[in-house]
């Protein structure tokens, strides 16, 4: 009888992809072993050196050509959703080795509705709020807060999640204006917002939101001289990606009041080292990259992989293969 396959699942840090789907038949027919913690360089390489299979959750696992050119034995490789920012893909096609995605699930809403999080966590000091019930204490001088009601709301592209953040900043009664590199008026007007330049919008909005894609014209858009711009009062988001910000910068920024808070959900490395200076850094919210952390999603990433294994072990095609 002939060795069952080797299959390596990596990145599965919420220990997630068993609760939702069925695992039974891969684990008849293959060697299933999955990673729920971080691997990298050497480390990574040992965890798949043997596969037939590797499936990626998202981009946590860097694959490189030279890490790829030292897996002779790989005959197919699979990430969730539709992106993976830190796989050599054409290392990959150039061996025929076939390369498959799952879908993404809800991830823009689930971003919206994080960037909110953040916003409201933020303006209203939740976090230091609680540590004061926690200790023993009530009200005090820095409960009594501005509101968001009447306030503008600076959107920094306005694509699917940053017209949904649009759509609730008016719910609260704030008023929108938005930027990017290609924004028109027309285009803002769709979603009654208001076209300003960069510097305006910086300089005038008591929450700025980043929704950016992270290109040569955009990334560290968010350096010293930007960051300088913002109110002593302006809350800064990023739910985007960290190329965005210049974050050692950002730091010194809070320290010198512009902006006064920032609330950041995405870091140049992930995770967050334990002694990066951003986990103990005044006026900054931070949550563990959470937004597109959901039941939905990892739903549709569980039953992908599964899918898509099972029809690679049974050599039917591939649900939905990846081509460059």
């Amino acid at each position: 009888m002939a060795p069952l396959p080797n299959i390596v699942i990596l990145g599965d840090y919420e220990r997630a992809l068993r609760r939702f789907s069925q695992w039974e038949t891969l684990d008849q027919k293959a060697n299933v072993t999955i990673h729920h913690e971080p691997l990298d360089a050497e480390e990574l390489y040992e965890a798949v050196k043997d596969a037939d299979a590797i499936a990626i959750v998202r981009d946590r696992s860097p694959f490189n050509e030279a890490m790829i050119a030292r897996l002779p034995k790989l005959k197919f490789l699979m990430f969730t959703g539709a992106r993976n920012g830190t796989l050599n893909a054409s290392a990959l096609i150039s061996r025929n080795i076939p390369i498959g995605y799952t879908p993404g699930g809800p991830s823009k809403e689930t971003t919206a509705e994080l960037t909110w999080t953040l916003i409201l966590g933020a303006s209203k000091r939740l976090t230091e709020q609680n540590t004061l019930v926690a200790t023993g204490g009530w009200r005090n001088e820095f409960s009594v807060l501005p509101m968001l009601s009447g306030q503008r709301l600076g959107i920094m592209g306005l694509g699917a999640i940053g017209s949904q953040v649009a759509k609730v900043g008016r719910a609260f009664g704030m008023e929108i204006v938005t930027w990017s590199p290609n924004m028109t008026p027309e285009r803002a007007a769709v979603e009654h917002a208001t076209c300003v330049t960069l510097d305006e919008l910086l300089s005038t909005s008591k929450v700025v939101t980043m929704h950016l894609v992270a290109g040569p014209g955009t990334k560290g858009i968010m350096g010293a001289e930007q960051l300088a711009l913002m109110r002593s009062d302006a809350i800064l988001v990023n739910t985007s990606r960290s190329a965005l910000i210049n974050m050692s910068e950002l730091c010194e920024a809070l320290k010198k009041g512009f902006p006064g808070q920032a609330a950041v959900d995405v870091f140049d490395i992930e995770p967050l080292p334990q002694n990066d200076p951003l986990r103990h850094t005044p006026n900054l919210l931070v949550t563990p990259h959470l937004g597109f952390i959901a039941e939905p999603i990892f739903k549709a990433f569980s039953q992908g992989i599964t899918d898509t294994l099972e029809a690679w072990l049974d050599q039917r095609p591939i649900p939905y293969p990846f081509k460059l």
